[in-house]
């Protein structure tokens, strides 16, 4: 009888305590309900919110990695990726077979009864699917896109110049149509959102976990490019729900939260761009920064910053012009 896991699931975790303890009461719900064989990880990067005790008091099947220092979000889930055997040449015990699928999942997340058995069963019956993401949703039901194209200049332009709403939710700025998600069946992406995100043992043994030179942001792009171009297809499988809160571990420190996107965006172009691209994308940061430093100046004259946060954001616009 086989009796290795179906699927491993990374939770990286930073004090978002009260969120973490629902995600991990859906999670094990959705893993009964879809009868499924599954390990859960949760890598807990230095909170101060108690949540590392709350999963041992709580959940003591969940295997809990506790570290003393913020390792950045790719560090963290490949700790876990390399305890369950995703990566043989530093597995603790060499000779494990990782579970079937992997898949990482954040903690401001709530999955929906059998989302994860959805999932697994569509990569069963996908055999070139490398990677598949779910459909997200706001906690109030909204429509949350969940799947994106590669990032463009276009992209990096209408991050800072949105210009129109449509433009905004077209493909030229990397979305697909809601319809594709209104159908329910699943539809090639180049890439899903990381807070829901299942792969393949096959494809991470061919291409290698995530690049830990991405601290935080843009992991998961990467990733998926590296697993596209090894032959693999990646989908986004809407009848497998997740709700998402969104951003509730960086919120907490948002001004560097930004320096540490546009840090991760400009490590991928150099990665994966032509030095065109990376030219032109630099001064449209460079142009957009400056702009936002003006917006948020003229708020601070207005009375809707404080001091700190007006020096802070202020200061960031400057730090991701100079990176």
């Amino acid at each position: 009888m086989n009796t290795n896991p179906d699927l491993g699931i990374v939770i990286v975790s930073w004090n978002v305590r009260d969120l973490l303890a629902r995600c991990l009461d859906l999670v094990y719900a959705s893993l009964v309900c879809s009868d499924l064989r599954g390990e859960v990880w949760v890598v807990d990067n230095a909170s101060s919110d108690g949540s590392t005790e709350m999963v041992r008091r709580r959940f003591p099947q969940a295997h809990l990695i506790a570290n003393d220092d913020n390792k950045g979000f790719a560090a963290a889930n490949n700790q876990a990726l390399r305890a369950m055997g995703f990566d043989n040449a530093q597995c603790p015990m060499p000779n494990a077979q990782p579970p079937r699928y992997a898949m990482l999942l954040n903690p401001d997340t709530e999955v929906q009864e059998d989302a994860l058995g959805t999932l697994v069963r569509f990569m069963d019956e996908t055999p070139s699917a490398g990677v598949c993401g779910a459909r997200l949703t706001y906690p109030d039901g909204a429509f949350q896109h969940s799947a994106f194209g590669f990032p463009t200049l276009a992209q990096v332009f209408l991050d800072f110049f949105p210009l129109h709403w449509r433009l905004l939710e077209s493909r030229l700025n990397g979305r697909y149509p809601r319809h594709l998600y209104e159908r329910g069946k699943p539809f090639a992406i180049d890439h899903p959102l990381g807070a829901a995100m299942m792969l393949r043992r096959e494809a991470i043994a061919q291409v290698g976990l995530l690049d830990e030179g991405f601290r935080i942001y843009v992991e998961e792009i990467d990733w998926c490019m590296r697993i596209k171009r090894a032959g693999w297809q990646v989908y986004c499988v809407p009848c497998a729900e997740v709700i998402h809160h969104e951003a509730r571990s960086t919120r907490q420190v948002r001004p560097q939260m930004i320096v540490a996107l546009w840090r991760s965006r400009f490590y991928l172009f150099e990665k994966h761009y032509s030095p065109a691209f990376r030219w032109l994308a630099r001064r449209i940061v460079g142009a957009g920064m400056r702009a936002e430093a003006r917006r948020v100046r003229e708020a601070h004259r207005r009375g809707e910053l404080n001091e700190e946060e007006f020096v802070a954001r202020v200061a960031a616009c400057q730090e991701v012009v100079t990176l």
